[in-house]
């Protein structure tokens, strides 16, 4: 805190970064306090605020069909509620001693330092970018930001040719894949990993390389993109792995994100082994008492494993805003962490993850079984019943919950919801059994898939015990 401030005397709240973790901290604070006790300073260095960035893919896609429509609340609005937003103005240095940030205007290059008495860091996150020829060229893109989205669309728009690459096949390179396809492109996904989506164990991958298959898009597995070769015009004409080349007109980055510390790290604030910034419970960065994070550039602790974890998700960018905004206003919130859930989907097929997989349980030194079982969405004899595969880990001896994997159709991706709550409870697979879901054949069997998974887990728990 700023000792100097006199009775009365009206605090200055800086926030870096405009989006979901920096804007719903700076509403939740403006709900706290009002413009005469506290003043709110915000910086975002590109055209947006407030927007949802998971919906990009599907904008891209062509499923929403206006930009605006993603943004939540924009900067005309922010001002209308007394806080000062300053677009396409970066942060470029943060002085912790001397509390105050330095600024810089991109359109005019001006330079101003600006004092804070309490902080807010929301940075977010950026696409990595591998380190390899061309991967800066024109015609290849990080999908992170609705500026990114939008410098996809417009290469889209002027691009002759219908062949895309994509290079991951993680949630963001799974759902670009799909929304070129949409846009009648030519897809490749070239994919590091044995199967898509390695947030699922791949035996449930595997379920999900055969949807995208299906869909006309060719996978390229256990393969790495070792560089990205241009024309004589300096455009992206093709990614290289080690065997092979694959033709692009455009390239999508989705081999996932990295917190963005730069200006944290430089101003020897304390990061995890992820990259992200350390906070408590009340989301201040640890060791500083008038300075929070939130949002994509923080670890946050995961409450089955116990360790800290780097999620790039809007869902804990919003609510870690809602709990700075309310201690940076005065009040007390905590945001006590994560379960790691998470859903998608290729075309009908949705696929839904929480908690651990096998390599996160065996990291965390934990032994396990797992229990797989095939159910329907409805009732058997109901019209339009469809398959969905999930899968279950639990501890080998006690039977503790550890995780839940759904790859399925309709109906089959919100299922991860019930075994979210039961992760967050620290329940038993048998607990699970005799949870009193909702039951009608057109939406669920008598015996619900994720109960049936629990049923059979049960039994694994107690043959292994």
């Amino acid at each position: 805190m700023n000792m100097s401030l006199g009775p009365g005397a009206r605090e200055r709240l800086v926030v870096i970064g405009g989006d979901a973790a920096g804007m719903s901290a700076a509403s939740q604070a403006r709900r706290m306090k009002s413009a005469g006790e506290l003043e709110i300073v915000a910086f975002e260095r590109g055209h947006f605020s407030s927007y949802s960035a998971c919906g990009i893919p599907y904008w891209v896609g062509g499923d929403v069909s206006e930009r605006d429509e993603l943004i939540a609340r924009t900067p005309e609005e922010h001002r209308a509620r007394d806080i000062d937003l300053r677009m396409r103005t970066e942060v470029m240095e943060i002085d912790v001693a001397g509390q105050r940030v330095r600024a810089r205007d991109l359109e005019s290059g001006a330079e101003c330092w600006t004092s804070y008495d309490k902080l807010v860091i929301a940075t977010g996150a950026r696409p990595i970018r591998p380190d390899m020829p061309g991967a800066d060229a024109p015609g290849v893109h990080g999908v992170q930001t609705l500026d990114d989205g939008q410098a996809l669309l417009d290469t889209l728009t002027r691009t002759r040719g219908r062949r895309a690459v994509v290079v991951g096949a993680g949630y963001i390179g799974v759902e670009m894949a799909e929304a070129l396809i949409n846009r009648g492109y030519e897809v490749t996904v070239v994919n590091r990993g044995s199967e898509p989506m390695s947030t699922l164990d791949p035996d449930m991958g595997r379920l999900v390389h055969e949807a995208m298959t299906g869909l006309g898009i060719t996978m390229v597995d256990d393969a790495e993109v070792t560089k990205v070769l241009t024309g004589d015009d300096g455009w992206v004409r093709a990614v290289a792995t080690e065997d092979a080349e694959y033709p692009a007109d455009v390239v999508v980055l989705g081999i996932g994100v990295r917190p963005e510390t730069t200006l944290a790290r430089a101003a020897g604030l304390p990061l995890g082994n992820h990259g992200g910034l350390l906070t408590d419970l009340a989301m201040r960065v640890r060791g500083h008492e008038n300075i929070w994070a939130g949002g994509d550039c923080v670890e946050v602790l995961d409450l089955v494993s116990g360790q800290e974890r780097h999620i790039a998700l809007g869902t804990h960018a919003n609510k870690h805003g809602q709990v700075i905004g309310t201690n940076a206003g005065g009040g007390y919130a905590t945001f006590p962490g994560v379960v790691g859930t998470a859903v998608s989907k290729v075309c009908d097929l949705e696929i839904a993850r929480t908690g651990l997989r096998e390599k996160d349980a065996r990291r965390a030194g934990l032994q396990y079984v797992t229990a797989t079982i095939e159910s329907t969405s409805r009732a058997g004899y109901y019209p339009n019943a469809s398959v969905m595969t999930v899968k279950m880990l639990a501890e080998r001896r006690t039977g503790r919950l550890l995780g839940v994997q759904i790859v399925g159709r309709e109906g089959a991706g919100k299922r991860v919801d019930i075994a979210a709550v039961a992760l967050t409870a620290g329940m038993t697979v048998e607990q699970m059994t005799a949870l009193d879901l909702g039951y009608a054949p057109p939406f669920s069997p008598v015996w619900d898939p994720v109960l049936v998974a629990a049923r059979k887990a049960t039994k694994a728990v107690l043959k292994g015990a």
